[in-house]
């Protein structure tokens, strides 16, 4: 699950799951719901994640901050998401395909997730991340 929340000026998520790896890919959807009509983006084409980081916040962003990475590099939006985080390793696979203006139904362009806002706790089992968007 996933909200997105109101800030001033850029954009807030908060996504949430049974697991950190659950959670982080909610945070993923959340991210490409700003960007464009995730229901369009098909899992059609896979490429190797993975980033490392202090503590699980940290990590969440630069998630969140190699997904853009791969979106300016592979000029591709990912849609689908199989990851295990290891201490503060994120590893794993992700599927998406080429940007179309037109398919994709392209909205806000999102430039970086940020340390504004981030935060990663634990509440009754279930694993919560949030943070701030640079739109």
């Amino acid at each position: 699950m996933f909200k997105i929340l109101d800030h001033e000026a850029d954009v807030g998520i908060m996504a949430s799951g049974n697991s950190w790896e659950e959670a982080f890919s909610e945070g993923a959807a959340a991210m490409l719901s700003i960007m464009a009509d995730a229901s369009k983006v098909e899992p059609r084409q896979e490429v190797g994640i993975q980033v490392n980081a202090g503590d699980m916040a940290a990590l969440f962003v630069e998630f969140l901050n190699e997904i853009l990475f791969i979106r300016d590099r592979d000029e591709m939006f990912l849609s689908k998401f199989d990851i295990t985080i290891k201490g503060g390793s994120l590893a794993g696979k992700a599927w998406g395909e080429k940007i179309d203006q037109k398919k994709h139904g392209v909205k806000i362009e999102v430039k970086a997730a940020t340390y504004a806002a981030l935060k990663a706790w634990e509440k009754g089992g279930e694993k919560f991340v949030e943070c701030i968007l640079d739109v």
